[in-house]
């Protein structure tokens, strides 16, 4: 799955002259935590996220009064907060690429470039929302994890097995553990029922880890 594929495109802009109220008010109008800015010729320059304009307004300790504050903070531009130079993708990287630059950089959000220019954002949402539904499989009515050893050809008889016995798998993900010489695979399945399966499936894998029914 590329990201152009979960990304948000033609996302709303600001530029950095735009006011921190204006900024504010276009994320809640919007319901969106991140704004990309661009120039006058439609370059992208930063990224300005709802954390950089919470951080930039002054503390309930301030000794300003309300007048002060509101006059200072319409007159804060969003280049004076914004993060610069962006960090970006393509639209034609992998999306699990994207979640590792967001997981590296500790950011929430990245534009999406094609040919230099802005087409799109992805969110840690965005990322969210793709890996609950590779988990989801919204036909499944069985939800098993099982520790294989990490060898290659293992998910593969896995599979196999479980078509053996009639089942269908909607969705499969696997993961590292602790211990580098095995891996947790989870299946969601239809078409075989718990008690067909796990009686053959104690007899292939290291471990059922879990195993749920899945309305």
């Amino acid at each position: 799955m590329l990201v152009k594929d979960r990304m948000t495109p033609k996302p709303t802009t600001i530029t950095p002259d735009t006011t921190f109220p204006e900024a504010f008010r276009l994320m809640r109008e919007k319901r969106v935590r991140h704004l990309p800015v661009v120039d006058e010729e439609g370059k992208l320059v930063g990224v300005v996220a709802r954390t950089d304009l919470l951080h930039a307004s002054p503390s309930a300790a301030t000794t300003f009064s309300v007048f002060e504050v509101n006059y200072l903070l319409a007159n804060l531009h969003v280049r004076e907060v914004m993060s610069s130079p962006p960090i970006t993708v393509s639209e034609d990287d992998p999306l699990e690429e994207a979640a590792q630059v967001m997981v590296e950089k500790k950011i929430g959000c990245l534009p999406v470039m094609r040919d230099g220019m802005l087409v799109g954002v992805i969110t840690e949402t965005d990322i969210f929302e793709t890996f609950v539904e590779i988990l989801g499989g919204e036909e499944a009515s069985l939800r098993v994890t099982v520790q294989v050893p990490d060898v290659r050809g293992e998910l593969a008889r896995l599979a196999e097995v479980i078509a053996r016995l009639g089942g269908n798998i909607c969705s499969v993900a696997a993961f590292r553990g602790e211990d580098p010489q095995y891996r947790y695979i989870t299946f969601r399945l239809e078409g075989v029922d718990e008690e067909t399966l796990l009686p053959v499936l104690k007899t292939e894998v290291e471990e059922i880890v879990h195993v749920c029914c899945v309305a």
